[in-house]
């Protein structure tokens, strides 16, 4: 078998010196006693060429001029152990979590150096060892893909849930949103969407443009019912501000009237208009509303001070209608009617020229009097209905009557009694004495009447 003739390289200015255990997160490398074992599959001979000796034979890696062959063989041993380490750096990325597809790519890639790598070592061995690798790697490439589906299919869904909460808050009646509340959770669910766009696995493409579709959607139908919302309520406060300040200039054209009666009764008027009215802007409402009130107050206070001053001086009318309503109320029970009518009207003529009392009495005393003047007419009216002649009669005919239905049944009765019957005659004794109690009744009362 023919030779390759090795490649002259560049003599460096030293040799390496050996070096400790490497420690790669996880796998450790044993640096010094790898070269030991690598050097075991290799020659150099006194040129300072340098063979790798594998089951196919010996294959020339370079040469190490102007050194010993243990030298030459170390230096190109060590070569081979910085393939090791980069195999077990791999490793320690597959188990720290690395992307399984990348480790799969980068062990091929270093495996496919091996049949012509110039170094010293076991290739085989570094080979099947990759080899392993390369099996976990794509292992764990296959878990992460479920994986990574699997958090795509709950992406999707967190979105969907997203999506579906937006579309919710943008199906409400505008009447019955609230819109600082509503506006705030929207932006909310719109960073919560960002963050996951951020940090979230990427969904597929028709995924993603599907649920943003709905998500923007709904945000734009917020957005377009809160302005046609909040224009509209713009024109009912102008519209309610513009009725309100005119009945505010009316309310302040008044407050200095002395018509106590008849502007009293328009500040009722304009109040039932104030409530009726659209609302104006918080701000406006209350300004116009201030100047309302304050308008009804100046009037109203002066009205109470007028009152005022009059149930002052109504204070000594008072004290003599108290007198006459004590007389009045002496005259109850009514007995003489004819009597009680005569000082009735003196009275009453009293009570008309005592004159008006404070308006906190007014109720009082003129209930009282209303008292004994009915008091007065129902006497009247008992006594009309005792003297009534047609009442009489109807009275006496009443007991005509009912002597001879009387007669007849104290027949009917005897009759029942010689026949034996007992319960005919119950019936019949039930019926007299029903009978009898009628006429007493109506006996008494015709007695009254005569």
């Amino acid at each position: 078998m023919s030779t390759p003739t090795p490649k002259p390289v560049p003599r460096p200015s030293s040799l390496p010196r050996p070096q400790a255990a490497r420690t790669v997160t996880g796998t450790t490398v044993d640096h010094d006693a790898e070269v030991r074992r690598a050097i075991e599959h290799g020659r150099a001979d006194q040129e300072g060429n340098v063979f790798v000796v594998t089951a196919d034979g010996e294959r020339a890696v370079g040469q190490y001029p102007d050194a010993s062959p243990d030298e030459a063989l170390e230096y190109f041993a060590k070569k081979y152990v910085e393939l090791v380490e980069n195999a077990a750096l791999l490793r320690n990325r597959l188990s720290a979590g690395a992307p399984g597809r990348e480790v799969v790519s980068a062990a091929k890639t270093l495996q496919e150096t091996l049949p012509e790598a110039n170094v010293v070592g076991d290739l085989k061995g570094l080979s099947c060892t990759l080899d392993t690798l390369i099996s976990d790697a794509q292992a764990t490439e296959s878990k992460q893909a479920a994986r990574a589906e699997a958090a795509k299919l709950e992406a999707a869904q967190e979105r969907e849930e997203i999506v579906a909460e937006a579309e919710s808050l943008a199906k409400r009646d505008p009447a019955k949103i609230q819109w600082k509340q509503s506006g705030a959770r929207l932006r909310e669910l719109f960073g919560q969407w960002k963050d996951m766009q951020r940090s979230g696995p990427r969904l597929p493409r028709a995924v993603d443009q599907e649920l943003w579709g709905r998500f923007s959607q709904a945000r734009n139908t917020f957005e377009h019912k809160r302005k046609e919302f909040f224009a509209e309520l713009d024109k009912q406060n102008s519209e309610g501000k513009r009725i309100k300040e005119k009945l505010v200039v009316e309310a302040e054209s008044l407050s200095d009237s002395t018509d106590f009666r008849n502007v009293s009764q328009k500040y009722k008027d304009l109040m039932s208009q104030w409530k009726k009215a659209p609302r104006a802007s918080r701000k406006d409402d209350d300004a116009l509303w201030a100047r309302f009130r304050a308008a009804q107050d100046v009037f109203f206070a002066a009205r109470d001070a007028e009152n005022a001053a009059v149930d002052e001086e109504y204070k000594g009318n008072l004290e003599a209608k108290e007198e006459i309503l004590a007389r009045a109320q002496g005259l109850l029970p009514i007995g003489d009617i004819g009597v009680a009518k005569r000082e009735l009207r003196v009275i009453q003529d009293e009570w008309e020229a005592a004159g008006k009392v404070p308006r906190a009495d007014v109720s009082r005393m003129e209930s009282g009097l209303r008292d004994v003047e009915r008091a007065l007419s129902d006497a009247e009216d008992a006594e009309w209905k005792r003297s009534n002649p047609e009442t009489k009669a109807r009275t006496s005919g009443a007991l005509s009557q009912l002597d001879d239905s009387i007669a007849e049944l104290e027949q009917k009765y005897e009759k029942a009694k010689s026949g034996g019957d007992e319960k005919t005659v119950a019936d019949a004794q039930s019926a007299l004495d029903a009978r009898r109690a009628w006429r007493d009744q109506l006996a008494q009362t015709a007695a009254e009447l005569g």
